[in-house]
């Protein structure tokens, strides 16, 4: 008989955030296939005889593509395993879990879904900066920096117009055509803008500006990916938010 995958969410970085279903599913798998953005504290929590399966990717650099991750997972499950397919944030928000639940589907392989808790919400609550608030922002909207090859650029100038808060996840490598797009389409260029890298780690780094003025601090700051890229007035209570004191 086959086995049964779940694709489980590990949280924004910090091990504590993983949600308690999450955990027992973990130290219940016979496989894990994980990958790079996922804290390797977690792993030490699967049972002695799990078997393990690196599958992360950087940017520009997939030594596992796709197709053969959801190989894998395939593979694993028809040898009547219990496999976790660990992801960093949530499977659903940008981390292709989606895909991989297709092909489970399409291979007849069951299939469970665990949400994590995203860093585009987790990780910037870490920073002291909440997506929303009654005073300055009363929506959100998370959008991705990197695209498939071949698919349309993000239409920045209408994600410009929009209230509330920008989240852009993945979008390090091009944060100054994003904040030159932005303020071209409209955004102001006073309107507070930070950078969290590493977030809820120890390693965890913020660096604050106007958004005109972002990606110089940013780049000054040394700041690189894994991180995320937050715009609106929110930005102006980490101030008084931030766990580790005003910034």
């Amino acid at each position: 008989m086959n086995g049964k995958v779940w694709l489980v969410g590990a949280g924004p970085g910090d091990p504590g955030l993983m949600t308690v279903k999450g955990l027992a599913c973990l130290r219940n798998a016979q496989a894990v296939v994980y990958d790079r953005l996922v804290n390797p504290v977690l792993l030490e929590e699967a049972p002695p005889a799990c078997e393990f399966h690196d599958v992360g990717k950087e940017a520009n650099c997939h030594p596992i593509p796709q197709p053969q991750i959801n190989q894998i997972l395939i593979d694993c499950a028809r040898r009547g395993l219990r496999v976790v397919r660990l992801k960093g944030g949530d499977p659903f928000v940008f981390g292709r879990g989606s895909e991989e639940a297709q092909a489970l589907r399409e291979a007849g392989i069951a299939c469970e879904v665990i949400p994590g808790i995203t860093s585009a919400i987790g990780g910037l609550a870490a920073a002291g900066i909440p997506v929303t608030h009654r005073d300055h922002a009363s929506s959100f909207h998370v959008v991705t920096g990197h695209l498939r090859a071949g698919n349309q650029p993000q239409e920045w100038h209408k994600l410009a117009a929009l209230p509330g808060t920008l989240v852009v996840l993945m979008g390090m490598a091009q944060l100054r055509e994003i904040c030159a797009a932005l303020i071209d389409g409209g955004k102001p260029a006073l309107t507070p803008s930070a950078v969290v890298m590493h977030a809820s780690t120890p390693l965890q780094q913020v660096v604050s500006a106007p958004l005109a003025r972002l990606a110089d601090a940013s780049e000054a700051a040394g700041f690189h990916a894994p991180a995320l890229i937050v715009v609106g007035k929110v930005v102006s209570l980490r101030e008084v938010l931030a766990f580790d004191g005003p910034k």
